[in-house]
């Protein structure tokens, strides 16, 4: 399809420099479909009798009523509910698609009527400067449109005889509608009340709402895995749930042969078997005046290398989103996940090239992941489904692009650089505080842990998801403080002190007005995972080179927010006092062949000063993807000859050009 790609295409290489050390590797802790344990969750209230610093077992006392009480297998109860909430209430809140306790009952009717909308940036997702910006507005869905897997809560009152509220709220109550429903869907099968879990292979189906058969399979595989493997933590709530291991259980797949289920239509997707994928095109048209969408014919990764995974959140339900993809006129990404079973639909060939980062470097070498969901929500949860099959596909895609799994590859959108100065404000910042990265890649199998000693020159940031509750305003009305969450985000100050001046942004506010604890203001920032050099150290307080300033976060022994680690740095060569950083990495100017305009090399209002140093995460060629046209002819990948470091510069990600800096190791 590529024919007229003239510049040459990139070798089988293995990457020449990767932060070394910064994720040791590790054998898979469990596979993906099934979990590691979990370290125990920071308790809090519940409903369910646990108090803050207190453990309690009464949740799993209401699992074991419950499955006697409906004569389901306590396995098969605990075992779903840990697919959708790990067992945790999350003090009633509900989930992204309005899914309440442990059994994830939902009343998206009600969820929707308090849930925020509303925008986290106005940039060009294409962040391409060889044609017009393209901002489309977003449309909400209407809640009349809701399916049934979205009102499960109201089916399980009038089986339980439970007020709605009360499964809302309670946590036991919760459990109880839960197996209500599993002992109805069994019945529907024309299965009996069995009290072997494997004969429920098909009631565990149904509860997931999948309407085709592959994602149900899925759903009620990863059910039984967690069966297999068995599970133990303690619970948000604090309490005490244990899943006891049944290594030799066999289901019965042939279950699904009877339910009526659709054939979704997977034959163009590119996902792992174990992965229900279905393929729901993006278009690409031509419309109005030489204008088309909605994303790039290209030829990866023959053409340039695809280096990036984008994990992006919706700010939508499922249903309005896919319509939008749907949509010539709008933009693109790769995949969807859905949150109530983790279903994953594809729009965009991999090869191809999807409007989705506000990046056009990033967009060019890069796949884009919209999960359901809504970043200033704090008190709305991703499933541990979709989690999964998020997992489950970007594990599958590194290892098909060989992409490494660390946080300089695996982007949030909210670390993707602006291109240039004027560009670095209209950035999105999702998928926010809130998305547990720890979890994501212990799901990975590459969880976050100390690989060196205070030598090692670098940290990894690395707070307790659940004890780590920052506070942050702006999520429902602007200065309004948020609902108190666990948080992947670790903010910076100037000073060794929590009432000192928060890390300015210049690049945000050119002005110097201070940074603010917005939830969308990503100014003075750390993320799990994120790795940093380290600048100095004072007690309980670290300093790490960030934004081109000295930047302080707590960091305690005792309940350590960052963990030592060792690998490349790079810092200004000899005798220059500043070098430029850059939110691309482009070619030189004598790269471009005849009729491909070149495009500037424009610096990021930012400096990295001598003395000062900063994580590498890769070294990439110069390139530049010329596609303005709905005619292939003349696209080009034009590849130069300088040479860039992507680094991890401040909360985003940025590059410097080799020739300005040199590379060593992080603790000389």
């Amino acid at each position: 399809m590529r024919g007229s790609v003239t510049a040459t295409a990139p070798s089988t290489r293995r990457r020449s420099v990767r932060t070394a050390g910064a994720l040791a590797s590790a054998a898979l802790l469990v596979p993906l479909l099934g979990a590691a344990p979990s370290a125990p969750s920071a308790p809090s209230a519940a409903t369910t009798g646990g108090t803050a610093g207190s453990a309690s077992g009464a949740l799993q006392r209401a699992f074991a009523a419950a499955a006697a009480e409906y004569e389901v297998p306590q396995s098969v109860l605990l075992g779903v509910s840990y697919l959708q909430s790990r067992w945790d209430a999350h003090g009633g809140a509900p989930s992204v698609t309005g899914g309440y306790g442990p059994m994830h009952l939902t009343d998206a009717r009600t969820a929707l009527a308090t849930a925020p909308h509303h925008s986290h940036g106005k940039e060009d997702p294409r962040g391409d400067s060889s044609r017009p910006p393209l901002l489309p507005k977003k449309e909400t869905p209407t809640e009349a449109r809701l399916p049934d897997r979205l009102k499960t809560l109201k089916r399980a009152a009038r089986l339980s005889g439970q007020p709605a509220h009360r499964l809302r709220e309670d946590a036991a109550a919760n459990v109880r509608g839960g197996a209500a429903l599993l002992a109805a869907a069994q019945k529907q099968s024309g299965k009996p009340l069995s009290d072997d879990p494997a004969d429920w292979y098909g009631a565990i189906a149904r509860f997931s709402g999948a309407d085709d058969r592959a994602t149900a399979a899925s759903y009620a595989n990863d059910v039984f895995a967690v069966i297999r493997d068995g599970q133990r933590r303690t619970t948000d709530a604090g309490q005490r749930v244990a899943l006891a291991a049944r290594p030799g259980l066999a289901p019965d797949p042939a279950q699904l042969r009877h339910m009526g289920l659709r054939r979704a239509a997977a034959a163009d997707t590119d996902c792992p078997r174990t992965l229900a994928c279905e393929w729901i095109p993006a278009p690409y048209e031509e419309f109005g005046d030489k204008d088309y969408g909605n994303h790039d014919k290209a030829d990866r990764p023959g053409s340039q290398g695809i280096e990036y995974i984008v994990v992006h959140d919706t700010e939508g339900s499922w249903e309005g989103v896919l319509k939008l993809v749907q949509d010539p006129t709008y933009v693109s990404w790769h995949y969807t996940l859905r949150s109530s079973d983790g279903h994953v639909a594809q729009h965009v060939r991999t090869k191809d090239v999807a409007w989705h980062a506000g990046n056009w470097y990033v967009n060019a070498k890069s796949i884009g992941l919209e999960h359901e969901g809504f970043l200033t929500a704090p008190d709305t949860w991703y499933t541990e489904a979709m989690y999964r099959s998020s997992a489950r596909l970007v594990k599958y895609l590194a290892k098909r692009y060989d992409i490494p799994l660390d946080r300089q590859h695996i982007l949030g959108h909210d670390t993707v650089p602006g291109t240039t100065a004027a560009t670095i404000r209209g950035m999105h910042t999702d998928p926010g505080p809130y998305w547990d990265w720890q979890h994501y890649f212990t799901l990975l199998g590459k969880p976050f842990h100390r690989t060196a000693g205070p030598a090692g020159g670098l940290v990894t940031v690395a707070p307790r998801f659940s004890a780590n509750k920052p506070v942050f305003t702006g999520c429902a009305k602007p200065g309004e403080t948020c609902v108190p969450h666990g948080s992947s985000a670790v903010r910076v100050y100037t000073e060794p002190r929590e009432d000192a001046p928060l890390i300015k942004d210049i690049g945000l506010r050119p002005g110097g007005e201070p940074s603010t604890i917005d939830v969308n203001d990503m100014g003075s920032r750390l993320s799990t995972g994120q790795q940093y050099a380290v600048a100095e150290r004072k007690g309980d307080w670290t300093a790490v080179w960030y934004l081109g300033q000295k930047a302080w976060f707590k960091n305690p022994k005792k309940q350590p927010t960052a963990v030592d680690a060792r690998g490349l740095v790079v810092t200004p060569k000899d005798g220059a006092t500043d070098v430029p950083v850059y939110g691309r990495a482009y070619p030189e100017k004598e790269a471009y062949p005849a009729g491909v305009p070149v495009q500037a090399i424009s610096p990021l209002p930012y400096k990295l000063l001598a003395g000062q140093k900063y994580a590498v995460g890769d070294k990439l060629p110069g390139e530049y993807f010329y596609s303005p046209t709905f005619d292939l002819a003349p696209h080009r990948v034009v590849r130069g000859k300088d040479v860039y470091y992507e680094i991890q510069f401040g909360h985003r990600v940025a590059f410097v050009r080799a020739a300005d800096v040199e590379v060593v190791p992080s603790g000389r």
